[in-house]
C-alpha cells in the first residue's frame, strides 16, 4: 500500500514572510491537496541571533491569508510534534550521539583560528575549500575523554572521500557530486544546536515527510542530506528543487529589485488569489495553457513531473494586469467586502483619521488630503523632487542614502509603529552625521510624494513597513536619473 503523501514548508523566523515561501509552500500545498495528504508546516528556528517570533506570526499570517492553510504546525499541534526546531534540541542531540556511536559523525576539536589558517592556507594555494578532516583519525575514547573533559567542539558528518554521490531529482533525474568535493559538514554547533542539515533531515524523516519540495539552492546539500539518510539507515524522500524566482537580469530575486514581503503584496491591495495564480505561472502551465485560475483548478491540474525547470522572471507588471483581471471578475459586492478588509478597513481608517482630522475643513478635504494613505506607488511631481535632495548633497548621494538607511535602519525592524522608526531613524541620522534637516524631509517626499504631510513619523507607522520600503526604493530610482 502506497504512503499517504506527506510535504512541508519550513521557513525561517527571521524577517518578513518572502514571496519565495509562498511559492515553495504552493507547490507543496498543491501535491498534498491533490492526494488527499497532509501539509506541514515546520519553523526551523535554530538560528537563535535572528529568530524571532514576531517573524514567525507574521508568516502565519501571510500563508493564511492566502489560503494555504496547514494540517500540522505549531500553532494546530499534530502527532509529529513539537514543529518549531528549538523545541527539538534532545531528539537532535540523541540522533547526533547515534552517528558518532556507528561511526557516521565525529567530534572536532578545531579552534576557530586553527580553521582561519587552513582558509588562508587553501586560499593562497588556490586549492579546493574545505574542512580537512584532521579530527577523523581522533580514536573514540579519547574523543569521548575530551568531550567528558569540557573540551569545546563540533559535531561533523564523516564524508566519503572517493567516489560518486548520485541522487534522484524528480526534474532534473539523476544528479551527481564527486564525494571529494564535498567536506566533512558541521552537524552540531559548539554551543549544542543542530546545524539546518541535521535538523532538516531528522525532522523530515520523524515527520514522515515523503516529497521534500524546495527551491533549488538546496541542490548543493542533497549530497550531505542522503548521506545522512543512508547513515540512519532511513528510506530517501523524493526530492524535488524548484526553479528559483528570478529578477528580469536574472539574478535571484531580491528586496533591492522587486518587492519580496508578502505583507507588502497585501498591503499594496493585491488579492490573494491573484498572487497564488502568479506563483502557480512561475512554474507551472496548466493543460489548457489558460493563465488565469483558482487555487481549487491548479491544484486538480498539477502534475509535479511537469514543473518548468526555466528561470521564472518575477514581472511586477506581470502580476499587476493578472490582479486587475482577478479583481474583474468578482461581483461589485465582493470587491466592496475586499476593500473593507484591507484598504478601507475599520480598523486601517481609525489609523488614519486621527492624522488628517485638524487638517480638513470638508469631508471632502479627506480624499484628496489622505490619498497618499490609500495607493501604493506615488508620483514625484517636479515641484518636489529638488526637495527630495537634502541640503549639501547631490541626488546619487541622496540616493544611497536611502539607500543605507533602509538596509541599515528600517529593514531590520519588525515591531514596525512611531518609536521604532523614529529611533531608527534618529539613530541613522546620527551615526552618519546628517541634520534632520537633511534627511527628515526627502523621506517625507519619498513616503508621500509630498512635502506637507502629517508627523513624518506618526505617517510611516501608519503606511507601513512594506510601502515605505517600497516608496523608498521608487524614490532612489528617480534620485539616480536626476542631474547631480
Amino acid at each position: 500500500m502506497a504512503k499517504a503523501v506527506r510535504t512541508r514548508i519550513a521557513p525561517s523566523p527571521t524577517g518578513d514572510p518572502h514571496v519565495g515561501t509562498a511559492y515553495v509552500a504552493l507547490f507543496n500545498y498543491a501535491l498534498a491537496r491533490q492526494n488527499g495528504g497532509q501539509f506541514v508546516l515546520r519553523i526551523e528556528d535554530t538560528d537563535r541571533q535572528r529568530s524571532n517570533p514576531e517573524s514567525e506570526a507574521q508568516i502565519f499570517d501571510a500563508l493564511r491569508w492566502l489560503g494555504l492553510d496547514w494540517d500540522e504546525g505549531p500553532d494546530v499541534g499534530g502527532p509529529c510534534g513539537p514543529y518549531r526546531q528549538s523545541e527539538r534540541s534532545e531528539i537532535y542531540t540523541e540522533h547526533a550521539e547515534m552517528l558518532i556511536e556507528s561511526g557516521h559523525a565525529y567530534p572536532c576539536f578545531c579552534t576557530r583560528e586553527r580553521l582561519a589558517e587552513l582558509r588562508a592556507e587553501q586560499k593562497a594555494a588556490k586549492g579546493r575549500f574545505g574542512y580537512d578532516g584532521r579530527c577523523r583519525s581522533i580514536g573514540k575514547d579519547e574523543a569521548a575523554r575530551r568531550r567528558a573533559a569540557g573540551e569545546a567542539h563540533v559535531i561533523r558528518l564523516a564524508m566519503p572521500s572517493d567516489g560518486e554521490i548520485v541522487v534522484e531529482d524528480l526534474l532534473r533525474g539523476e544528479v551527481s557530486f564527486e564525494a571529494v568535493q564535498i567536506d566533512d559538514q558541521v552537524l552540531v554547533k559548539s554551543d549544542g544546536y543542530p546545524t539546518y542539515h541535521l535538523a532538516n533531515v531528522v525532522d523530515d524523516h520523524l515527520m514522515g515527510i515523503t516529497h521534500v519540495i524546495r527551491a533549488e539552492e538546496w541542490i548543493s546539500s542533497l549530497p550531505k542530506h542522503v548521506r545522512l539518510y543512508e547513515a540512519f539507515g532511513w528510506e530517501l524522500p523524493v526530492f524535488c528543487h524548484l526553479p528559483l524566482l528570478r529578477n528580469a537580469d536574472k539574478s535571484k530575486i531580491s528586496k533591492r529589485k522587486n518587492p519580496v514581503s508578502l505583507n507588502y503584496y497585501r498591503r499594496a491591495g493585491f488579492l490573494p488569489e491573484a498572487v497564488l495564480n502568479y506563483l502557480a505561472l512561475m512554474g507551472f502551465a496548466m493543460p489548457d495553457e489558460r493563465e488565469e485560475f483558482s487555487l481549487a483548478e491548479f491544484v486538480e491540474a498539477f502534475d509535479p513531473a511537469k514543473i518548468s525547470l526555466g528561470g521564472p522572471v518575477f514581472d511586477l507588471e506581470k502580476l499587476v494586469w493578472l490582479n486587475g483581471k482577478h479583481i474583474r471578475d468578482l461581483s461589485p459586492e465582493d470587491l466592496l467586502q475586499r476593500l473593507r478588509e484591507e484598504q478601507l478597513s475599520d480598523e486601517y481608517l481609525l489609523k488614519v483619521l486621527p492624522l488628517a482630522h485638524e487638517r480638513i475643513d470638508t469631508l471632502a478635504d479627506f480624499v484628496s488630503y489622505a490619498e497618499f494613505f490609500f495607493v501604493g506607488d506615488v508620483d514625484y511631481p517636479e515641484a518636489v523632487r529638488s526637495k527630495m535632495v537634502g541640503k549639501g548633497l547631490t541626488p546619487p548621494q541622496m540616493a544611497k542614502i536611502f539607500r543605507r538607511l533602509l538596509e541599515e535602519g528600517l529593514d531590520p525592524i519588525l515591531d514596525w509603529k512611531i518609536e521604532t522608526v523614529e529611533e531608527a531613524i534618529r539613530d541613522f541620522a546620527d551615526r552618519h552625521e546628517l541634520s534632520p534637516k537633511q534627511l527628515f524631509m526627502p523621506v517625507r517626499i519619498a513616503v508621500t510624494g509630498r512635502t506637507a504631510t502629517p508627523g513624518l513619523f506618526d505617517t510611516m507607522a501608519v503606511l507601513g513597513k512594506e510601502l515605505c520600503r517600497r516608496r523608498l526604493r521608487c524614490a532612489m530610482d528617480i534620485l539616480r536619473t536626476m542631474k547631480a
